[in-house]
C-alpha cells in the first residue's frame, strides 16, 4: 500500500508506515500525478482535495491532521467512495492557550485587568467552550454567539454577533463555511466592523477568510482596536499592510503544540485502522518536559500576573518578530518564508506539562491556572 502524507505532520513516517510505503511530500507540491498510484492521502490544511486533485487515482482514503475542511470537497468525496475523516479538537487546548498568551499580553499594554470585562466568544464549538471556560475563571462576563448551535440546543444562552461584537474582547472560533445559511467567509467585514468598540481586542485563529482582510485594513486605519492575527487571507501570500497594522501577528500557528500535532497525526492513525481493520499498534511517546516548575512572585493583578506565567512557556514575542520579517523580504520571497515560519516552528509544549509555584496565595489565580490545566 502506499501512503502520501504532508512531510510536516509530526510523526507521520513512524505512525503509517505499519500500512505500507509512506512518501512524505510537501503539502503545497501533492499533486495528481504523485498521486497516481497511492492509496491513502494524508493532509494538512494548504492541500486542497477536490477532483481535480484526486481524479482517476486510486486513492480510497483521505485523512487531514486538521480541524478545518474548508480546503476538503466533501461532496465529491461521497460521490466517489472514498472515506475522509479529520482530526477535529486535537488542538482545541493549544488555540484556547494561543488566545489566553494573547489577551493577556494585549490587556496588560492596554486596560491592565481582565476581570469584570466583556468577552464575545465567536463559535463555542471544541475550541470556543474552552474559551469561554477560561474567560469565567477570569472574571470575565461571556457573550456567546454561535447560531448552528443555538439551534441544535434550543438554548437562550446566545447573543447575536451585533451583540457579540460590542465585547471588550473579541476571538473567533468558526469553521470557514464558503455558504449557507451558516456562511462564515467574511462574517467580519465593514458593515459590522464597525461595531466594535475603541480600545477592543480583537483576535482572529480560525481562518483567514472569516474577516475580510481588506475592509480590517481600513477600518484599522481609523480606529483604536487591538489586533492579534494568527490566521490571514490568501496564505502564504499575506497582505503586508495588515501585518503592519497588527499588533501581534503569526503565521497561523495558534494550534501548533507538540500534543496538538500528535494527537491530529493519532486520531487520523485510529481511523486508518478502523478503516483497514488493522490493530492499533503505534501509541506516540512524548519527551519530558524539562523545567517544568514555575515559581512567581504574584502581585495580586491576576491579569499580569497570569501574562507573566504564559509568556514564560510561550515566547508569542517570538513568533511576531519572526513574523515581522516578512515586512523587509522582496515580494517574491514572503509565501516561502511564511511557509517556513511553520516548517520550522520551534518545539512547543501545552500548559499541562507545567507545575506552577505561587508566593502569596490567590484564589482567583489558582482558578486560572485550574482552567488551563496547569499543575500545581
Amino acid at each position: 500500500m502506499k501512503i502520501i502524507a504532508d512531510e510536516n505532520i509530526s510523526f507521520a513516517q513512524e505512525a503509517f508506515s505499519q500500512f505500507g510505503n509512506v512518501e512524505l511530500v510537501h503539502g503545497r507540491k501533492i499533486t495528481l500525478q504523485i498521486l497516481k498510484d497511492a492509496d491513502i492521502l494524508i493532509v494538512r490544511s494548504i492541500t486542497r482535495v477536490n477532483k481535480d486533485l484526486l481524479d482517476s487515482t486510486p486513492v480510497r482514503f483521505v485523512g487531514t491532521a486538521t480541524i478545518g475542511t474548508d480546503h476538503i470537497d466533501l461532496d465529491y468525496l461521497k460521490q466517489k467512495g472514498i472515506t475522509f475523516t479529520d482530526a477535529k479538537g486535537c488542538n482545541s487546548d493549544a488555540v484556547a492557550e494561543y488566545v489566553f498568551t494573547a489577551v493577556t499580553k494585549l490587556a496588560v499594554q492596554h486596560f491592565t485587568d481582565l476581570e469584570g470585562k466583556t468577552i464575545g466568544v465567536i463559535g463555542t464549538g471544541n475550541i470556543g467552550s474552552r474559551i469561554v471556560r477560561i474567560a469565567e475563571s477570569f472574571g470575565m462576563n461571556v457573550l456567546k454567539n454561535d447560531p448552528p448551535l443555538q439551534r441544535e440546543t434550543g438554548s437562550n444562552d446566545f447573543v447575536s454577533l451585533k451583540e457579540a461584537l460590542t465585547a471588550d474582547v473579541i476571538t473567533i472560533h468558526v469553521p470557514l463555511n464558503l455558504d449557507g445559511d451558516d456562511k462564515t467567509v467574511y462574517l467580519l467585514n465593514e458593515s459590522n466592523l464597525r461595531l466594535i468598540k475603541d480600545d477592543a481586542i480583537l483576535i482572529n485563529a480560525a481562518r483567514g477568510q472569516v474577516i475580510n482582510n481588506s475592509d480590517l485594513i481600513k477600518f484599522l486605519r481609523t480606529n483604536n482596536v487591538h489586533t492579534a492575527l494568527d490566521v490571514w487571507e490568501n496564505e502564504p501570500d499575506i497582505s503586508i499592510e495588515l501585518l503592519k497594522q497588527t499588533e501581534i501577528a503569526t503565521p497561523h500557528i495558534a494550534g501548533y503544540s507538540l500534543e496538538g500535532k500528535v494527537n491530529g497525526t493519532k486520531i487520523i492513525y485510529d481511523a486508518l485502522c478502523n478503516f483497514l481493520g488493522e490493530e492499533k499498534k503505534w501509541h506516540p511517546h512524548l519527551p519530558e518536559v524539562s523545567s517544568s516548575r514555575i515559581e512567581i512572585n504574584n502581585s495580586g493583578n491576576i491579569t499580569e500576573d497570569s501574562a507573566k506565567i504564559f509568556n514564560t512557556i510561550y515566547d508569542m514575542g517570538r513568533d511576531d518578530s519572526d513574523m515581522r520579517k516578512l515586512i523587509n523580504l522582496p515580494a517574491a520571497e514572503r509565501p516561502h518564508h511564511f511557509d517556513l515560519l511553520r516548517k520550522n516552528y520551534p518545539l512547543r509544549r501545552e500548559f499541562s506539562n507545567y507545575n506552577v509555584s505561587i508566593k502569596s496565595k490567590d484564589e482567583r489565580l489558582e482558578k486560572i491556572l485550574g482552567a488551563l490545566r496547569f499543575g500545581r
